[in-house]
């Protein structure tokens, strides 16, 4: 128990000229128990015992989660901590059943429930079947991952409209009506979503070719701050998660161990980083540990965000999508 005790303020100096600050200073201290107030009873306040520290707050057991594009790469690193972590997992997959399935049986193999769930989370119908036969398998769903999305490289001449929309729609579009999807799902207080940026929309030197992924980033990050706003008087956190260069397939693509060797020394580790680097960050904003933590952008990229590209890479033209 703390207790409260009221100051006096010592007597005020006698006025010189004009006595406004006299008064002033007098009528505190009458407020604050001197002279001309009769004293009141002390005050105390009962401070509430804080949680124990045994309590495992990142514990997800019982809570469902989806992560889009988990049958490989960074979505199965995280399918995986999140069923580490207790949850129930739908492995959502497009092109990649094989894959899917061996991340499922390793979830259930923890001892949680997983299914994997086909479906094009790049348009709003896909992502609304997604939804759909999540509560078919579980029955609710407490944690919405993002981490599906398209990658690509061209200079601005080649760009055309099939290209950017391919970005924008299942970079920004696609999550954002997944979200509105979800949203009315989601338990209140206690719901999760985690989109996924990157660490190149904050790089102190712009990557070239890079324009569509780097611009639709951009947009979810500010997508992501929004709902954060609107969802949170419903006690529902959202956060980013924008990884640096990862050691990934998508990655390596188009690129020879010369410029592997390049990304890696951009950190004082000298490494690039893995997908198990990311996912045990976003088991963490999914748990109840992670309650005030909303509307943030985190960084994971060992400090390798200060890129010095001299020069690029061929580029991609090609889209990544588990």
């Amino acid at each position: 128990m703390v207790k409260l005790q009221n100051s006096v303020l010592p007597p005020p100096s006698p006025p010189k000229g004009n006595n406004f600050v006299y008064k002033a200073l007098k009528n505190v201290r009458r407020r604050l128990g001197g002279p001309g107030r009769k004293q009141e009873r002390k005050t105390s306040i009962v401070v509430p015992p804080a949680p124990s520290i045994t309590v495992n707050t990142t514990s997800l057991l019982g809570k469902v989660a989806i992560v889009t594009g988990s049958s490989r790469s960074t979505g199965a690193a995280i399918a995986k901590a999140l069923g580490e972590q207790g949850a129930n997992v739908v492995v959502n997959y497009l092109n990649s059943p094989d894959a899917a399935d061996k991340v499922v049986q390793s979830i259930r193999a923890q001892g949680r429930g997983s299914v994997a769930i086909r479906a094009d989370v790049s348009t709003i119908e896909g992502a609304q079947e997604l939804v759909n036969e999540t509560i078919r398998a579980f029955g609710k769903l407490d944690i919405l991952v993002l981490n599906a999305g398209v990658t690509a490289s061209r200079p601005l001449a080649e760009v055309d409209e099939d290209f950017f929309d391919a970005h924008f729609d299942a970079n920004v579009k696609a999550p954002l009506f997944l979200v509105k999807a979800a949203a009315s799902l989601l338990p209140t207080p206690g719901g999760r979503i985690i989109f996924f940026s990157s660490s190149l929309t904050s790089a102190s030197t712009v990557v070239p070719n890079t324009l569509c992924f780097v611009a639709s980033k951009a947009a979810v990050e500010q997508v992501s701050r929004v709902l954060a706003k609107d969802l949170g008087t419903r006690g529902v956190t959202v956060n980013t998660v924008s990884p640096g260069p990862l050691d990934t397939a998508p990655f390596r693509e188009g690129k020879t161990q010369k410029w592997i060797d390049f990304y890696a020394k951009q950190s004082p580790s000298s490494r690039l980083g893995v997908p198990e680097d990311v996912a045990p960050l976003v088991a963490f904003l999914a748990s109840p540990a992670a309650q005030w933590i909303n509307g943030q952008n985190i960084r994971v990229n060992g400090v390798s965000v200060t890129f010095i590209v001299w020069q690029m890479p061929p580029h991609r033209t090609n889209y990544y999508r588990p």
